[in-house]
């Protein structure tokens, strides 16, 4: 077995390193629903999923915050998705149809094919689960038939369906019936329907609307769904004759819907499973919601969601559950608005019988937006608006303002997004057919210029929303790329199907007209000479054009790729290189200066598209690819540094952000866009920054940085302006050094925020904030202020809302006579009862002050009561009048709605909350001031905490640091950087907020240090160590594993002020013989024989564990000591028993470790691992499995008490063995010193799907979310949070190798 080890120790170790993917993805804009197909989006319990072109969008409800996830991205597709279905008996089971004859059938939880249909004779139009059967779909194409794919059994196979055939009319959809066995109805489009059923006779078209009758005149079907609550009733819409409810077996008409105007028309419709009879429609050439009862032939009510039409409409059977309103679980949404309209009070008059469902409907519209509408509280629960639909080709950060990202799609739009919050702020006109290309204008222009595949070029005003020119000289072919000068802002050149590059003015006028022996694909302009650009072209040939001349012949032509080449890029920072990507699979780069190829890198397995140079690392390109992955090359030596799989499709736009070089968006034909942080990947670079090291290890010339080997140095703009505006600094120039490098180094996602907070905390002048700081998480001393001068500037504009309204109830006419007489009589309060019978709240609490303020006071609780029963919005003046703060931040609470809940809390702690003064009899006003200031102080923490904590189960550790920070939480803000692991981040912001941050700083540096040691970057980790106040020991471990020459590990030694390896060697041996077990087993380490080490050290654990009283600190110190013995050493066969020893304690510790901070996910595979060492090596240790099991057993008995909610019944209380078993181990674990590293690691990007191979992780057995982290045998993996968490209790690798695990 050693052997093995040592051969992965030696061989595997520069393989191993390549695998774990270095470049994080940190943001991600899902794409919208497609609106070309029928059946494209469906639900099923608590998750809906919706189709873009060729991949499939699946949400989840988390029911921790009541709201909806994106849960997975799935696209094997290669064609348009045409139709997909969820079966009704397993909600794991999802069927999905394309353009290209293609059937697959999904697990959703584990995201894989299960099944494939390749070949389904003419596109499947239509498809569905069969009701009668769990393992068969069907599924029709224009004229039928209807053919059934059983996947498995005994009749696996197709079979086509018997009567269901030769129809006379192209079918739109069809619909199995969910309760009658084998019955069918196809909608067709002359506007028919053929209903079958096993044992009756079939009916083919038959019930055509009657203003059809005798005509050939066609009216599709659009939508189908028979009535959950009968055998025989289906509703049924015509594109034209709108909606009918009909009867299968009589085939008669039972109602026709009427529309309030002529002009609507209906594309979708969904019974409401909530509300029997209910049901609602989708108009589809505006936004329009309708809610309809059989029993009325006009809508109930209408709500105007949006401006462009509905394409699709799903209710969801089991909608978001309701939470009662004293429970804490946040679902904070960005897209939630608060204005819903008032629901009816619950005693119902007749017409309000029709009181709306308690439903959420998915609403897809046609421009692609998606949403979930919640129709009782009238609000959209979640809106995904103006998503692309189709492949994305292109993508740039806006250069003056890259907080805005342009995107260019083949679905003929151009879209603007803000990347900070991931929304699409403005989108162009749109059909232009496909555009492949865009173009920002330079400085602040505000305008984009596009490329078309049909209609030329055109310069779009993005402020007016307009296009405001237009470029022909290409005639009707197609445009592959136009590039602004950005040297020149008056030149535009294009380059197209036709041969030929176009160089003009932003005026039109003609100025180079460059012909090629083929299409030209790629353009670029020089960012070095505004006179030079450089074309790609079908003729396999890079060519470079000087404008200066008058020539029309290129200056140089690049031969050497053997397909055609696409784009073309001029490197940013070393002038005369570019480089190519072509169909061949490779990139080149060129060097104009030398006339020749320079590098050729090797590694895609198709197509080459995307090209980005690094603006910063003059070595670092980027490229993306039709075989769906980016790659990372260090161009010195053509070596592939990263591979990113996220994508689910051909890469074909990379952009680099202006400010922050080392975020990068990429966009693809699987409509997404993904952001990226290459920061990974220049690690030292930022430590260096960290450790106060000279600026010559930081900022370089290009030079320098391109020599073979050196490490990463910025040479670009940014880096520059960094040091020039350092440079003028007098005071603070660490501190700015630190804030504006970290700036420059995060991604965007709240770094710039949590700075700000810092800066606010560190006393800044208010004056210095910047603008838009009112927008993100704000420190509480100034939440009131601004929200106050918000609101003056929201009454100076008039609002407008949508309502619905059914009209004013009719009042029960007899109650209310009483209720005048008892009025007049002066009987006030009887008054006040009727008339909150009658729901006339209002009225009743405007006289209750009549009969008393304490009486009014009890009536305004009552009616807040009713209406947080409701979950209605209209609770807030009446808690707020009465100055029940708490019960307002519960109900907010309740609803999500965390923002609002900690602006009331902060109000009520500045004294603007107060509730009438009621006097007691003795005439003292009662109150308890001192004591409410204490407890709005609480709840203010407690309600900023479920925020935080909201935003960090997001996969947004930065944004929770920064709810922390702004109620002066600061180590609860550290604490939640390090366990999103955004180390850099926390020294940084630790650094400069000084002592209160010292504890959580410290540790963030010791793993920092632990990452150093993986890179070999001793020294650096030496430094880091050095910053630590009282760091010998830390330095000892460092010390102590490195594995030098002697010399080496000397000099080592001399750094950090310690002795020579000989001399420890006798400083070991004095402490053993004095029996000092923990300084010997120190020196012994540092010693040329660390193995003599292992013998003492574990001879005091077996002692310690062997005692009763013995506790976690008292074996953990020696044994984290000891787990830092050399690699090579403790791998020797000599110390096979010592090493399997060592294993086992750390592994034990390990799960104690892992108990005390919660990291619940890993102790169960903690307690598996020390078990399986125990049963497979052969050792005497004190330590039995037996015990192990019931340890486990105490753990998860007592610990899942205390956190089951209501939804997990059954449960079962813990034994009396358990408890005691568990109360020991709270004794031996005690507390954790920095309370707030207690709970999971949660890294940014864990909620992101990614489509690469999902990987099930070797400790849990479940399907890893988010990054991956691969172990040393390169196959077996654990998520990233499970990697970090494990290897901060035990430095051993899961796979009890003796290797140590280093994932940060």
């Amino acid at each position: 077995m050693d052997a093995g080890i040592l051969k992965w120790f030696t061989g595997n170790e520069a393989e191993v390193k390549v695998k774990m993917s270095q470049v994080k993805q940190v943001g991600l804009l899902a794409a919208g629903c497609q609106p070309w197909n029928k059946d494209v989006c469906v639900a099923s319990g608590d998750r809906f999923a919706y189709c873009a072109t060729l991949a499939i969008y699946v949400y989840q409800l988390d029911h921790r915050y009541n709201e909806f996830k994106l849960y997975a991205i799935m696209s094997e597709h290669k064609k348009t998705i045409t139709a997909i279905s969820w079966c009704p008996h397993n909600p794991d089971m999802f069927a999905s149809a394309s353009a290209d004859n293609l059937i697959i059938i999904w697990n959703v939880a584990e995201q894989k094919v299960i099944a494939r249909l390749d070949n389904t004779k003419g596109i499947p139009a239509s498809l569905s689960w069969c009701w009668n059967s769990g393992e068969a779909v069907a599924f029709v194409s224009h004229r039928g038939p209807l053919y059934i794919w059983t996947i498995s059994g005994a009749d696996c196979g197709v079979a086509v369906h018997k009567e269901a055939h030769s129809f006379l009319s192209d079918i739109c959809l069809f619909r199995w019936h969910p309760r009658k066995k084998g019955k069918v109805v196809f909608g067709h489009t002359d506007g028919s329907l053929s209903i079958f059923q096993p044992g009756t006779k079939s009916q083919k078209h038959v019930l055509r609307p009657e203003s059809l009758e005798g005509t050939d005149e066609e009216d599709p079907i659009t939508a189908l769904e028979w009535d959950p609550l009968s055998t025989d009733y289906l509703l049924v819409a015509n594109l034209h004759n709108g909606i009918r409810l009909v009867d299968s077996e009589s085939l008669s008409c039972i109602t026709t819907f009427s529309f309030p105007s002529a002009a609507a028309s209906v594309q979708c419709l969904a019974w409401v499973p909530s509300a029997p009879g209910m049901f609602i429609t989708g108009d589809s050439q505006v936004g329009v919601l309708r809610v309809w009862n059989v029993s009325r032939t006009t809508p109930i009510d209408n709500f105007k969601l949006k401006k462009t039409g509905f394409h699709a409409l799903h209710v969801l059977s089991s909608s978001p559950k309701k939470k009662c309103y004293s429970t804490h679980s946040p679902s904070k949404n960005h897209h939630t608005s608060s204005t819903s309209e008032a629901i009816p009070p619950p005693t119902l008059s007749q017409n309000q019988a029709f009181s709306l469902p308690p439903g959420h409907a998915v609403c897809c519209f046609m421009d692609g937006g998606v949403g979930l509408y919640d129709m009782g509280e009238k609000k959209w629960n979640f809106l995904r608006d103006l998503g692309h639909v189709e492949t994305i080709f292109d993508c740039k950060f806006k250069p003056d303002d890259p907080n805005l990202l342009a995107t260019a799609s083949f679905d003929g739009t151009i879209k603007v997004w803000d990347i900070n919050t991931l929304t699409a702020v403005y989108t162009s006109p749109g059909n232009e057919g496909v555009i492949y290309s865009l173009s920002w204008a330079p400085g602040d222009l505000n305008c984009i210029a596009g490329a078309t595949s049909r209609n030329g070029a055109f310069i779009w005003d993005v402020k007016k929303g307009k296009t405001v020119t237009r470029f022909n000289e290409h005639g009707k072919n197609g445009i592959f790329c136009i590039a602004w000068s950005h040297k020149d802002s008056k030149r535009i050149a294009t380059c197209s199907g036709d041969g030929f590059c176009i160089i003009r003015t932003i005026e039109g006028k003609l100025l180079h007209k460059y012909k090629h022996p083929a299409a030209v694909f790629g353009c670029d302009w020089s960012q070095n000479n505004k006179d030079m650009i450089a074309t790609g072209c079908e003729d396999k040939s890079v060519r470079v054009y000087y404008l200066a001349t008058s020539s029309d012949q290129p200056l140089k032509v690049f031969t050497g790729h053997t397909a055609k080449v696409f784009h073309v890029r001029w490197s940013p920072l070393r002038e005369g290189i570019l480089c190519s990507g072509s169909d061949d699979s490779t990139v080149r780069i060129w060097d104009y200066t030398q006339d020749a190829c320079i590098n050729i890198l090797s590694g895609h397995k198709a197509p080459v598209r995307g090209l980005m140079w690094n603006t910063e690392v003059p070595y670092l390109l980027i490229s993306g690819s039709w075989d769906y992955t980016i790659r990372v090359w260090d161009t010195r030596d053509g070596t592939c540094l990263d591979t990113v799989y996220d994508h689910g499709a051909d890469v074909y736009g990379l952009t680099c952000h202006p400010n922050r070089p080392f975020t990068m968006a990429s966009c693809s034909r699987d409509s997404t866009v993904r952001l990226w942080s290459l920061t990974p990947l220049i690690s030292p670079l930022q430590i260096n920054i960290l450790a106060e090291q000279q600026w010559e290890e930081i900022i370089g010339n290009t030079d320098r940085a391109m020599s073979p080997g050196a490490p990463p140095l910025l040479c670009g703009k940014v880096s520059r302006d960094i040091k020039q505006e350092l440079d003028k600094l007098t005071s603070n120039v660490r501190i700015k050094k630190l804030r504006w490098f970290s700036e420059c180094l995060s991604p965007p996602g709240g770094s710039k925020n949590l700075w700000d907070l810092v800066a606010v905390l560190k006393d800044q002048d208010d004056s210095l904030l910047p603008q838009n700081y009112c927008k993100g998480i704000m420190h509480i001393k100034h939440l009131v202020r601004f929200k106050t001068s918000k609101a003056q500037e929201l009454t100076t504009v008039k609002m407008s809302k949508f309502g619905g309204g059914i009209g004013a109830p009719t009042k029960e006419e007899r109650l209310k006579e009483a209720a005048g007489i008892h009025l007049r009589l002066g009987q006030i309060q009887r008054y006040c009862e009727l008339m909150v019978e009658l729901g006339e709240w209002d009225k009743a609490l405007s006289v209750a002050p009549g009969v008393s303020m304490k009486y009014w006071k009890k009536l305004m609780q009552r009616r807040a009561d009713q209406l947080i029963q409701e979950g209605n919005d209209e609770v807030i003046p009446y808690c707020i009048a009465t100055g029940d703060v708490k019960k307002l931040v519960s109900f907010f609470t309740s609803r999500g709605q965390l923002n609002e809940a900690l602006l009331v809390t902060q109000a009520a702690r500045e004294g603007n909350i107060q509730g009438p003064q009621i006097s007691a009899p003795n005439g003292a006003a009662c109150g308890d001031g001192n004591n409410k200031s204490e407890d709005y102080n609480d709840l203010l923490h407690r309600v900023s905490k479920e925020l935080a904590e909201w935003y960090f189960q997001d996969g947004r550790a930065v944004l929770a640091a920064c709810c922390h920070l702004a109620v002066n939480d600061i180590e609860l803000a550290m604490s939640n950087l390090v366990r999103g692991n955004e180390l850099e981040l926390a020294v940084c912001v630790g650094t400069v907020l000084g002592d209160s941050a010292m504890p959580v700083t410290n540790y963030v540096l010791e793993l920092l240090a632990r990452r150093c040691m993986s890179t070999t970057t001793w020294d650096l980790a030496a430094d880091l160590l050095t910053m630590i106040p009282d760091s010998e020991l830390l330095l000892v471990k460092l010390c102590a594993f490195y594995p030098g020459s002697t010399a080496e590990v000397d000099d080592l030694h001399e750094k950090c002020h310690l002795p020579t390896c000989e001399e420890c060697l006798q400083i070991a041996e004095t402490f053993q013989s004095e029996g000092e077990t923990f300084q010997a087993v120190k020196y012994y380490l540092l010693s040329p024989v660390p193995e003599k080490a292992l013998p003492i050290g574990l001879l005091y654990v077996k002692e310690q564990l062997s005692s009763p009283d013995w506790n976690l600190d008292s074996i953990h110190e020696i044994l984290d000591l000891l787990s830092y013995i050399r690699t090579d050493r403790l791998m020797q066969h000599k110390c096979s028993e010592f090493r399997n020893e060592l294993l086992i304690f750390c592994g034990y510790i390990a799960t104690l470790l892992a108990m005390r901070r919660h990291y619940n996910s890993i102790v169960p595979a903690l307690y598996e691992y020390t078990s399986q060492l125990l049963k497979r090596r052969e050792v005497t240790v004190p330590i039995r499995i037996e015990q192990l099991s019931a340890e486990l057993d105490g753990w998860r008995a007592c610990t899942q008490s205390a956190s089951k909610s209501l939804e997990d019944l059954p449960y079962t209380p813990p034994s009396e063995s358990q408890r005691e078993v568990y109360s020991i181990l709270l004794k031996r674990i005690k507390e954790e010193p920095i309370k707030g590293l207690i709970g999971p690691d949660y890294v940014t990007g864990s909620n992101l799907p990614s489509h690469s191979d999902v990987h099930t992780s070797c400790l849990t057995g479940l399907r890893i979310q988010g990054p991956v982290y691969f172990l040393e045998d390169g196959r077996s993996a654990i998520s990233l949070n499970d990697a970090l968490m494990w290897a901060k209790v035990n430095p051993f690798s899961p796979l009890g190798t003796g290797m140590r695990l280093n994932p940060f």
